[in-house]
């Protein structure tokens, strides 16, 4: 049936998604879902759409979501646009603002779905190593291009920049769009949306996936000045004007508006991550410092293929990368402090350590 297919079909190499298995007694940590549920509030709104309006179409523009966002980071509400999970608002931040004459630049180790855009756009790209301790140096950047785009912190490293290196990196691409992709930054990290206002060249793309335990809700945003933000909204309008639907929005504006509840799970994750942390050094684990919901760690004296069978026959999901670089590396989750026990006790069993 391919000879149906259009020629770009067949040399696109599509995003491969964390597994969703079903086994018994399973411990799920690969893709980094929050181990705590969406805040109460969120969940109250999603019952009360149940009912005769969901005949109706939502609104496409997401009004009182996007006041709500406008409102918690304080800036203008046409400042904010919202999309269908934060993968598709990068997918139409691709199409509209990455491609141009010289190449988009992106760290060699990042969210393996940019070169899965570049490659459904056509877009020209060239990956820049991350130095010796997996970190992104911005002077590397300091190179013909005419796009930057950048995951903070980075995944699956969970490595993070500081906001200064940020507006530096920005201040020096005055004429390229620089894209931070914050999908974690609410678990250490420091938000770039105070910087928007200082350059119009910067967008900001978050999702309400992780901090906010609404994966499976689909909603992401993308804060910068208002000529970015009207591409993206030319380019929904012409693929799909109702991207987010009733629930979704507005479950997400509960959401947001629930600090108390975002505060004390955010919390939760980074004293359970402070605690793996611990307990894997102690194994043996040589482990990066992540500001994420997730860990990126290796084992000296283990392959890490070998690791992460080895915890799957005992019901413990991780994520490992074939990458070369990053072959012996696992990414590993932050669950509750029962799950991450549950993980430890494997590697401590029948994982091979």
């Amino acid at each position: 049936m391919s000879r149906f297919w259009n020629p770009l079909v067949h040399t696109l190499k599509p995003y491969v998604a964390g597994e969703q298995p079903v086994l018994a007694d399973l411990v799920k940590l690969n893709t980094n879902e929050n181990p705590y549920g969406p805040s109460p509030r969120a969940l109250a709104a999603i019952a009360e759409q149940l009912g005769d309006g969901l005949r109706l179409y939502p609104d496409p523009h997401c009004t009182a979501l996007c006041d709500a966002i406008a409102a918690r980071h304080g800036i203008g509400a046409d400042q904010v646009f919202v999309g269908n999970g934060s993968d598709e608002v990068l997918a139409h931040i691709f199409l509209g603002l990455l491609k141009h004459d010289r190449p988009l630049l992106f760290p060699d180790i990042t969210y393996s779905f940019y070169p899965v855009y570049c490659g459904l756009y056509g877009i020209d790209y060239r990956e820049v190593p991350l130095d010796a301790a997996m970190g992104i140096d911005i002077a590397d950047y300091r190179q013909p291009c005419d796009a930057i785009i950048l995951a903070n912190p980075n995944a699956p490293t969970g490595r993070a920049l500081p906001l200064d290196a940020i507006a530096t990196l920005a201040g020096d691409h005055p004429d390229q769009v620089v894209v931070i992709d914050e999908a974690y930054i609410d678990f250490g990290g420091a938000s770039a949306i105070g910087l928007v206002a200082q350059f119009p060249n910067l967008l900001v793309v978050q999702t309400f996936s992780k901090s906010r335990s609404l994966a499976g809700m689909r909603v992401g945003f993308a804060v910068g000045q208002r000529p970015l933000i009207d591409a993206l909204e030319r380019i929904k309008d012409s693929f799909n004007s109702y991207p987010l639907d009733r629930l979704a929005q507005t479950a997400a504006k509960a959401a947001i508006e629930d600090e108390a509840w975002f505060d004390e799970t955010r919390h939760r994750v980074i004293a359970s991550r402070d605690r793996l942390n611990a307990a894997l050094i102690k194994l043996g684990f040589e482990v990066l410092p992540s500001a994420a919901n997730f860990v990126f760690a290796r084992h000296p004296a283990h392959d890490g293929a070998d690791l992460a069978a080895g915890l799957r026959r005992q019901s413990v999901i991780v994520r490992h990368f074939p990458k070369p670089r990053i072959k012996d590396y696992l990414r590993i989750t932050i669950g509750t402090d029962a799950q991450c026990d549950r993980l430890i006790k494997a590697l401590r069993g029948g994982a091979g350590l």
